[in-house]
């Protein structure tokens, strides 16, 4: 893999990644726009964190194609965000982030408990206009993990506390551009679900373990060592995980073989989806890797929660979940799972 590194006028980094070394010239580019910083309010009730960033309201809403941003520049052309004529992959920091870095400043309100610290990173898969994760050329979902592999290591090494690169799918989920693309937060503080799961982990919870002993009846399918099955405390209709066979606290320590084979997995997730209510399946997909700090014992996995119930009926989060945070769910875990291993 070859990175070329690109430093925006306005002090956005721009990483391109590629099989081959990019030397293209840079052509003129989409500028940040001068923003308030986003800050953190604390519920004390909840004992839980909001992050407030009204400049997203003004982030680009559905563009035509002919307007797209995360299309390759051209010539005489709209601006866009990545200044070149051609790529393969683009990671770049966000025009519109919701965390932003420790050195911007600007007033908090007197409500805030701090400012909202991190890195909002845009991973474009393609210069493509269409398509999803699970379009992409094996070859493209390979360089994807090495590049997401890279960023970890970079932002980790930055001292983020908690690195989340993650894929929204559809607009039913709220995304506002269809070039396909994914995104990466980088979190100052481990955010309370991925710490409570890093703290289960040292207290000896074994997920390998615990799979093992559902006998497959949660599978959906396996590639080499890694495997995808619906957990059985899925919240969401048709929740997927895709869960190296071996303790693997996130990509970095994958090796050749499964990084092919993860590659393969986040394909073939997406067209069983696809394939359950022959329509795209809109979903949320993360990778939950360790935080900084917490590798020992923390289990890497992959995470795709579909919002499709059944054929054209959304699975929305109603009160019981909201006010409770205890999930409805109309189809068991092991059901979702046999319907998906016949697809």
């Amino acid at each position: 893999m070859f990175r070329r590194d690109h430093l925006k006028a306005d002090g956005r980094r721009l990483a391109l990644y590629g099989y081959a070394p990019h030397d293209g010239p840079v052509l003129d580019e989409l500028l940040r726009p001068e923003t308030a910083p986003g800050e953190l309010r604390r519920d004390p009730l909840r004992n839980s964190w909001a992050i407030y960033a009204p400049h997203r309201q003004s982030r680009t809403f559905l563009p035509s194609a002919a307007d797209d941003p995360l299309a390759p520049a051209r010539q005489g052309g709209p601006l866009t965000e990545i200044p070149f004529e051609d790529f393969e992959l683009a990671v770049f920091e966000n025009r519109f982030p919701s965390l932003a870095s420790s050195g911007a400043a600007g007033p908090l309100s007197a409500w805030a408990s701090g400012p909202a610290q991190g890195q909002c990173d845009v991973v474009v898969f393609s210069k493509e206009p269409a398509g999803s994760l699970g379009t992409l050329t094996h070859a493209r979902r390979v360089l994807l993990i090495e590049a997401l592999i890279d960023r970890y290591r970079s932002l980790h090494a930055a001292g983020f506390a908690y690195v989340m690169p993650f894929e929204n799918r559809g607009e039913q989920v709220g995304v506002t551009l269809p070039h396909p693309h994914g995104q990466i937060y980088a979190f100052g503080d481990i955010p309370a679900p991925q710490l409570s799961a890093a703290k289960a982990f040292e207290a000896g919870f074994d997920l390998i373990a615990e799979h093992a002993s559902w006998d497959g009846a949660f599978d959906v399918t396996s590639d080499g060592d890694l495997t995808a099955f619906c957990p059985p405390f899925a919240r969401f209709p048709y929740e997927t995980w895709i869960m190296p066979g071996k303790p693997c606290a996130g990509p970095w320590e994958m090796d050749s073989d499964s990084i092919h084979a993860l590659a393969r997995l986040l394909g073939e997730i997406p067209r069983r989806l696809d394939a359950l209510f022959a329509e795209p399946m809109p979903y949320m997909m993360s990778f939950q890797a360790a935080p900084r700090g917490m590798t020992e014992k923390f289990q890497f996995t992959v995470q795709f929660f579909p919002i499709l119930r059944s054929a054209g009926r959304l699975k929305f989060l109603a009160s019981v979940e909201q006010f409770t945070g205890v999930f409805t769910v109309d189809v068991v875990p092991e059901a979702a799972a046999g319907r998906l291993r016949l697809l």
